[in-house]
């Protein structure tokens, strides 16, 4: 079980909005997370090698809330909440702790406009509260001419492959569960994305891999796709970099090599990579129609 913990400020201004995720405020209700994805960025040695033996719960999270969004609404300080930024807003606590459910209702409350992103299906259980919010939030002056809801969901993948998932994000939501409420999150009518990050080289970006995303994402009718490359960090045990290579041993012996040399010397695949990453994304995007931003 988590341990519980106490927090002065739950609402965190953002020094400036993300063009993707376009936040001006998050919110975590945990930290750590029990998803143990290997190539996070938020591994290190604070949470540990196995991320859900650290996971907290912030106890007293509503009750500052409460307070933080009252002080923001009287000012008129209307942004969008991004749930969450450094964990997931779903994970397995969540289902006991209601935690997210219980902030979305002073989201409500309050009017404002959220972002949920999140690698879980437990998110269709607060569909409900999502509508009204898509309904009722005060937009910020600079969005409202083009943006027409209160409300975004945005899925995360790094693979469309149960069993891929299962070796690099063991205790996340599979991804053919996230799929399925990915469906029924667009079917509900919020505005609805897929943020397709980080696709792992030669194992989940091969072209047919790609191909099979997008058509997939497009015959649902997502609104926005967010995909981005592989990013690896640290040389501790704990650390992402360690983790995802080792995890590469042991089931993609054969790539092993590649990826040792693509990140010996940098946190980032290398530029040749990026620069036809890129080309194909855009190539993608165009031929199946996905924007690229939200708005």
């Amino acid at each position: 079980m988590p341990k519980e913990i106490q927090v002065k400020s739950v609402l965190n201004k953002t020094k400036r909005r993300d063009p993707w995720f376009l936040d001006d405020y998050t919110i975590n209700l945990y930290s750590s997370c029990s998803f143990n994805c290997l190539y996070c960025y938020i591994r290190g040695s604070q949470y540990g090698t196995h991320l859900e033996k650290s996971v907290s719960v912030k106890s007293n999270a509503l009750e500052v809330l409460d307070r933080q969004l009252a002080s923001r609404a009287k000012k008129g300080e209307y942004g969008i909440i991004v749930l969450s930024s450094a964990t997931d807003a779903y994970l397995q606590f969540e289902s006991e702790y209601r935690l997210t459910r219980q902030a979305l209702e002073l989201i409500l409350k309050y009017r404002f406009p959220v972002h949920i992103i999140t690698k879980s299906d437990l998110v269709v259980r607060d569909f409900d509260l999502l509508q009204n919010i898509a309904t009722v939030a005060k937009l910020p002056s600079d969005l409202s001419a083009n943006l027409n809801t209160g409300a975004i969901v945005t899925f995360s993948f790094s693979c469309l492959d149960d069993q891929i998932a299962r070796i690099f994000e063991p205790g996340a939501t599979r991804p053919s569960a996230r799929l399925r409420a990915l469906e029924q999150s667009q079917k509900a009518g919020l505005l609805t994305g897929v943020s397709l990050m980080p696709l792992l080289p030669f194992i989940s970006d091969n072209g047919s891999q790609l191909i099979h995303y997008f058509e997939t994402f497009s015959a649902i009718g997502i609104n926005h796709i967010f995909p981005a490359t592989l990013g690896l960090f640290g040389h501790l045990p704990s650390d992402s970099k360690t983790l995802t290579l080792a995890a590469v041993a042991k089931h993609y012996p054969e790539l092993l090599k590649k990826y040792q040399g693509y990140f010996a010397n940098s946190n980032r695949m290398p530029q040749f990579y990026r620069q036809a990453f890129e080309q194909k994304m855009q190539s993608l995007c165009a031929e199946y129609n996905l924007k690229r931003s939200i708005l």
